[in-house]
């Protein structure tokens, strides 16, 4: 039985899916106030409901028995209910889930991560390093991912392909590997169905480095219209970390910033041993330009 920690997710419901059709038994982890409809598509898929939130040890520890592998892709960071915190459960949560993995001897535990970024520090960044420190004497897999598509190239964050604005963070000129979620889940599920990359950490991107003005290129070209560009600065960016009333503030200024200096990773190693078909910007912004187009 794999437990999966985050599962109403973008990325744990994916990564539900893929476990559930390579016929294995998955533990869903969901919190009583989850979004219903969420819940019943891990139902649909046949996956085992747990109630669990990771701010109460208690339902964590009940939660990994009897389970052999762990991933957690949990975060207060897209989805916030009352309590949440970067300490609260992207730190002290995960390191709970960590000790409960070792108390109830889980054999494998993936934790999605990301890179680090020294010349920007942050809430959330020290979190997952204090994370990853903990869970060194596991049998573990930190699958370090660049900035997902389905977010960052989204109207949500200001990339607004339907109404033809894009937001940039810093000049747009540092290339970033840009990754799809649904390539990302397949590195989240490898350790576990094939038992590779143990004891690893696996930097996880897309097929090309592109910057944010070569995507938004991609977009303009793909849609046939012009952007209206909204450039954020860096120096507004900094401004904003610095001044942060609280440590999810403070985080998503420091995930800009990130972005900002760009994050290219070289994909042709990790792709000889866990062999994935990544998805290219231009075909996701094919895949989504597709009902506005013409």
């Amino acid at each position: 039985m794999i437990l999966v920690v985050g599962a109403t997710g973008l990325l744990g419901a994916r990564i539900c899916e893929r476990l559930r059709a390579e016929g294995q038994p998955v533990r869903a982890l969901v919190r009583r106030t989850s979004n219903p409809d969420k819940v019943n598509v891990l139902k649909s898929l046949g996956c085992e409901l747990a109630i669990g939130d990771l701010k109460e040890p208690a339902q964590i520890e009940a939660g990994c028995q009897g389970i052999t592998a762990v991933i957690s892709t949990a975060s207060s960071t897209l989805s916030r209910q009352p309590g949440d915190s970067i300490e609260s459960v992207d730190l002290q949560g995960q390191l709970t889930l960590v000790n409960a993995a070792r108390n109830a001897m889980v054999r494998r535990f993936v934790f999605v991560s990301f890179l680090d970024d020294l010349a920007v520090q942050y809430p959330l960044t020290q979190a997952k390093r204090s994370v990853e420190r903990a869970m060194a004497n596991l049998d573990f897999t930190s699958i370090q991912a660049s900035f997902f598509m389905e977010v960052w190239l989204s109207p949500a964050l200001g990339f607004d392909y339907i109404q033809g604005k894009a937001r940039i963070y810093g000049d747009g000129s540092k290339p970033i590997s840009w990754v799809s979620y649904r390539d990302v889940a397949e590195f989240c599920i490898a350790p576990v169905l094939r038992s590779v990359a143990s004891r690893s950490v696996l930097e996880v991107g897309g097929p090309e480095a592109l910057t944010p003005l070569e995507v938004l290129k991609i977009f303009k070209e793909e849609s046939g219209r012009r952007f209206e560009t909204e450039i954020v600065p860096e120096a507004k960016l900094r401004e904003q970390l610095d001044s942060g009333a609280d440590s999810l503030e403070k985080s998503f200024a420091g995930i800009m910033l990130k972005y900002a200096h760009g994050e290219a990773i070289n994909m042709a190693g990790l792709l000889k041993s866990i062999p994935v078909r990544m998805t290219s910007v231009r075909e996701y912004a094919k895949s989504v330009l597709g009902p506005y187009k013409g």
